[in-house]
């Protein structure tokens, strides 16, 4: 099926990294500084392991929203190797996945590469050469597993918010004040940094755009991201960008990104809300029959639109099959 062109058109992001590659260890081990992993927020293997998961979040792009425009793989300095895939598969789209480097999109701030930090390369996706004005970015552990529509992401060329408004996490914060007060003040562990919270994340997007007592929250799923929005906001406050990039891991004073530009969204007065739509899976560690009663819900309720498998890359060989079978089958690959 050809890409058909829209009013409004869009373009899909994925972030992708391949933790085993041996140069991509190297540049880890040298920013570690001689610091075990266990020790730096963010660092964990789990974070950068691969399973193949790139190639299907990939293709079910391409099979579930053929309206997308373009599919940029952001990665550093590394090859995906996708160009065989697509060709077997939509042999039309080829040309329309592109890979592209960690130095575009901090060609002006190359002084922060490498980085290993998810927040901070998703703070300049914007900075994508040729990028549409309205455009996704989803994580390679994520998956569409029915058909999209335009509307699902943006409507009248705005981006639809998905998630649910929640109170500010008032005790986690206490709580991370005076652990930090602990540490630095009386242990006179001058470099600790409370783990960076999914949440508190989220919270720090709210609160450095003024919100008072409740933040949007966003889950994992592909962000709708409007282009111009994210250019003008930072245009006129680099330093904010500049303190978001310069962590080659997470740190806890980080915004979540996908937070930021929704919050960025709502004060410009978009309302348009949406459920998540999503259902995650962590099948590390479940016991028997966790995955199949996943699986079954994928299939039995058409309001999900899309797939999180995190850490799959620890799952067992029967494990993974399952669940690579069944995007397969899903995707009604060749």
């Amino acid at each position: 099926m050809a890409n058909p062109i829209n009013k409004y058109p869009i373009d899909a992001i994925i972030t992708w990294v391949d933790g085993n590659d041996p140069t991509h260890q190297s540049k880890m081990d040298r920013a570690l500084k001689g610091k075990a992993r266990k020790h730096i927020p963010g660092a964990e293997k789990t974070r950068f392991g691969n399973s193949n998961e790139l190639h299907y979040s990939t293709l079910s792009l391409l099979k579930f929203a053929p309206f997308i425009r373009k599919i940029f793989i952001v990665t550093d300095n590394q090859s995906p190797n996708l160009q065989e895939l697509i060709r077997l598969q939509f042999p039309q789209r080829v040309n329309d996945v592109q890979v592209i480097d960690h130095r575009e999109i901090f060609r002006d701030h190359l002084e922060f590469l490498p980085t290993f930090n998810s927040r901070s390369i998703e703070a300049l996706l914007w900075k994508i050469k040729d990028l549409s004005e309205n455009f996704i970015y989803l994580s390679d552990d994520m998956f569409v597993i029915r058909p999209l529509k335009p509307e699902d992401l943006f409507i009248d060329g705005r981006p639809v918010i998905r998630g649910k408004w929640l109170g500010r996490p008032v005790l986690r914060n206490i709580w991370n004040e005076i652990n930090i007060s602990v540490q630095h003040q009386i242990l006179k562990n001058t470099v600790f940094q409370p783990k960076p919270s999914f949440h508190v994340g989220q919270w720090n997007s709210a609160k450095n755009l003024g919100f008072k007592w409740r933040y949007f929250f966003s889950s994992h799923t592909p962000h709708a991201v409007n282009k111009n929005t994210l250019q003008n906001y930072f245009h006129e406050n680099p330093d904010v960008l500049k303190q978001q990039v310069k962590h080659k891991f997470r740190h806890h004073s980080q915004f979540n990104c996908a937070s930021f530009f929704y919050h960025l969204e709502i004060l410009s007065g978009n309302s348009n809300f949406a459920k998540p739509s999503f259902i995650s899976l962590h099948p590390f560690k479940r016991g028997n029959g966790y995955i199949e009663k996943k699986l079954r819900k994928c299939e039995s309720d058409k309001r999900l639109l899309f797939m999180n498998i995190q850490s799959l890359e620890l799952c067992n060989e029967k494990q993974k099959e399952q669940l690579i079978d069944w995007l397969s089958d899903t995707l009604e690959l060749q």
